[in-house]
């Protein structure tokens, strides 16, 4: 009977990451810019270097459909409405921002520094340009100052995206996003949405730590990682000294930037950017 427990607590064990993935949101994700894209169909805004942060009306998610901690106050102004957003402060500021909102105790006064920038209503009926000036009122009408919308503009054609794209990046921005203008909300991986970028990003996990040697002796000298398709190789650079020191944990899922790839499907000139968001 005792044995019959422990196998039932270890089965419960592990079903628990499929339980926690199946409660994930089902959101839009982007896809990558290309030149044949006809941008003149598309409404355009700045990418922000935030935490996406899922309300359905009632509760504060992560992407992963982990709870946010967020204050009462700042969910007391939130509207009925489901919102898709990012928790940002400021350019350059992810790391801070991160912080902030994975405390499971709020800090209620670092949380006053956050603001949620919203670009969807999930299930929300019509396009995406009738979507943008809903979200307009619900944030006119919610009246709070910790919620905005995150402005769209029709960028006309690629030198005009081009254009705006390095004005972004020279203040410190990371590039833009561009939202199919007659698209009905959909979920999932598409052309609807796409990022614009001087250099790429994506996502891999951690498979193993490679010791450092020289000035990284005793600290990690770089990740090794495994991306959905199936490629490993090796991060050593864009970390910090802390990073170094505690770096992302086996299974971690991780955010890298590149240039390009090589024929044989490898990132070029790869560099750690962040922990992925939950």
């Amino acid at each position: 009977m005792r044995r019959l427990y422990h196998a039932l607590l270890i089965g419960l064990a592990l079903m628990q990451p499929t339980l926690a993935a199946a409660e994930a949101p089902a959101i839009l994700l982007a896809n990558v810019y290309r030149e044949q894209i006809d941008v003149s169909r598309y409404l355009a805004s700045e990418k922000l270097d935030g935490v996406r942060a899922i309300w359905d009306g009632q509760a504060l998610r992560f992407r992963s459909g982990k709870n946010i901690n967020a204050p009462d106050w700042f969910i007391a102004g939130l509207p009925q409405q489901p919102l898709d957003g990012e928790l940002w402060i400021a350019r350059g500021q992810f790391e801070r921002v991160s912080g902030i909102v994975r405390r499971d105790i709020p800090d209620d006064a670092a949380w006053r520094e956050v603001r949620y920038m919203i670009f969807e209503l999930p299930g929300a009926p019509g396009t995406f340009s009738e979507r943008a000036e809903q979200i307009r009122q619900v944030v006119r009408q919610a009246n709070v100052p910790w919620l905005f919308e995150i402005k769209q503009f029709f960028p006309v054609d690629r030198k005009t995206l081009k254009k705006r794209l390095d004005e972004v990046v020279r203040a410190g921005g990371e590039g833009l996003m561009l939202h199919l203008a007659d698209a009905p909300y959909e979920t999932g991986r598409s052309d609807v949405l796409l990022k614009v970028k001087p250099w790429q990003d994506a996502e891999a996990v951690v498979i193993g730590h490679q010791p450092g040697k020289g000035r990284f002796a005793g600290m990690l000298g770089a990740l090794k990682v495994r991306t959905p398709e199936g490629k490993e190789f090796l991060l050593g650079t864009g970390f910090s000294a802390a990073q170094r020191r505690e770096p992302p944990a086996l299974g971690a899922m991780v955010t890298y930037r590149y240039r390009d790839l090589t024929g044989g499907g490898l990132p070029r000139f790869a560099s750690f950017l962040r922990i992925r968001d939950e």
